[in-house]
């Protein structure tokens, strides 16, 4: 007869203390991750375009940035393949440990390259060098992170713990603009000049904090257990990838899931500061409202990750693609007032209220889609790919369609029809029976078991 299920205690001090080391050791690592993307992506809206790419016309400088941008999600598909298979076969921690390292060194790169009125074309050639190798190691960052924190979570926590990875996102968001805003307050001269390098210097200190976090990680029982069998069997390892492609749909959907959560956040905080300071704005008023946005992020997120275990990640999501739809066009109303309240308003109705809710529920339902033997793997391909094709195009895509019809409305039906495809994809996607009906609380341990078998 099945055990009584016992409901867990809620907050922070009624978790173990190596479930808290790996919070934060998957915490640290999607903070990195948000940090080095935010951090290029605020550059290349203010610096980038008369550093990298000085020129007579300003909207061509803009789109070469965010070209260089969007290069960056080149390679991520492939770093979640090459470190979803080494996070799949030798452990989430190893993956994780080598992509820090290479994240803080290529973003610390970044900061060091002159400036192309001093070493001309090799100046473009290295930023994109450095920001492919940014995009490789970021790409088996989230997968690794993901897995391993909602893996240790307790029963009825997985949305709460994985919503805590987009919390590091948040201070990450903090971090970058307030860093850019504190060293842009000076003289433009300096900040064009060496003040904006300073913050990419400085993922090398994330990177050394992240390194002694990750070295005390633990691999999860669930991931121990399934290296024991097969060791016990003598079982040869499966291809992960191969694993992961056993229910295609999954992964084809995964990657649509993901595309209105990969462009939100790019969309109306990395082009809507472009277009905020082509209207007039003052870019430290775009800083300082992504530092809101961060430090709203950094709360908002656990919210709707605990809302996602208590009425379903399904309902959860959709909600938040079509409140993304309709709220993008408010945002960019606000962002053309040029007044600074206004604008930072504009930043939390576009972003705060559905983007967040997007980002925190995202990474536990890819977790959930795929079994344990092909998880890294399975979540790097949906979170990947879609962050690639959506977000690291997409300020590419809507400069490029506000600067051909004169009109931010083409933006708004991008958006539109991505987030369309997000709802379509989120409500054929199939979950573990045990885990994705979040609603209510896990089913006792035999029951649950009984229903794996069913799984997929």
């Amino acid at each position: 007869m099945a055990q009584a299920y016992q409901v867990p205690q809620s907050g922070w001090r009624s978790i173990s203390a190596k479930q808290r080391r790996t919070v934060a050791g998957g915490a640290i690592g999607t903070l990195m991750e948000y940090f080095d993307y935010y951090l290029y992506g605020l550059a290349s809206a203010t610096v980038f375009p008369a550093v990298f790419f000085p020129g007579d016309n300003p909207v061509v400088g803009t789109l070469s940035s965010f070209a260089s941008f969007a290069f960056g999600f080149l390679l991520r598909p492939i770093g979640g393949l090459i470190f979803g298979h080494i996070g799949d076969r030798m452990g989430r921690k190893t993956t994780l440990m080598i992509t820090v390292i290479g994240m803080g060194i290529s973003t610390a790169a970044i900061g060091l390259i002159p400036s192309a009125s001093s070493i001309g074309i090799a100046a473009p050639i290295l930023l994109l060098f450095f920001r492919m190798l940014q995009g490789l190691f970021v790409g088996g960052e989230m997968g690794g992170a993901a897995a391993l924190v909602v893996e240790h979570a307790p029963a009825g926590k997985r949305g709460l713990y994985g919503a805590l990875l987009i919390s590091g996102a948040g201070i990450a968001n903090v971090a970058s603009a307030g860093l850019m805003a504190a060293f842009g307050a000076g003289p433009k001269s300096f900040f064009m000049e060496w003040g904006w390098r300073v913050p990419f210097l400085l993922a090398l200190v994330l990177a050394i904090v992240a390194i002694v976090l990750r070295s005390k990680l633990e691999e999860s029982e669930e991931f121990k257990e399934l290296s024991a069998n097969r060791e016990l069997k003598g079982a040869q390892r499966k291809s992960p990838l191969r694993e992961v492609f056993r229910h295609p749909k999954n992964a084809i959907l995964g990657i649509l899931i993901g595309l209105p959560q990969s462009i939100a956040g790019y969309v109306v905080l990395t082009f809507g500061l472009a277009y905020m300071v082509s209207k007039g704005t003052q870019a430290q008023v775009g800083f300082i409202g992504t530092m809101i946005v961060g430090v709203l992020q950094i709360f908002v997120a656990p919210m709707w990750g605990s809302l996602s275990d208590r009425i379903g990640r399904r309902k959860v999501y959709i909600g938040a693609c079509i409140g993304f739809a309709l709220l993008v066009y408010p945002a960019f109303a606000l962002f053309s007032t040029q007044t600074a309240i206004l604008i930072w308003l504009g930043m939390v109705v576009g972003f705060v209220i559905p983007g967040v809710a997007m980002q925190g529920t995202l990474q536990t339902m890819l977790v959930e889609m795929f079994d344990v033997e092909a998880r890294t793997t399975g979540v790097n391909i949906g979170y990947q790919i879609s962050n690639t094709i959506g977000g690291g195009f997409a300020p590419l895509i809507a400069t490029a369609l506000s600067a051909a019809f004169g009109s931010v409305w083409p933006v708004i039906i991008y958006v539109a029809v991505i987030a369309l495809i997000g709802v379509v994809a989120t409500a054929y996607a199939s979950f573990r029976p045990d885990t994705e009906d979040a609603g209510r609380l896990h089913e006792p341990a035999a029951e649950a078991t009984a229903t794996e078998t069913s799984t997929h």
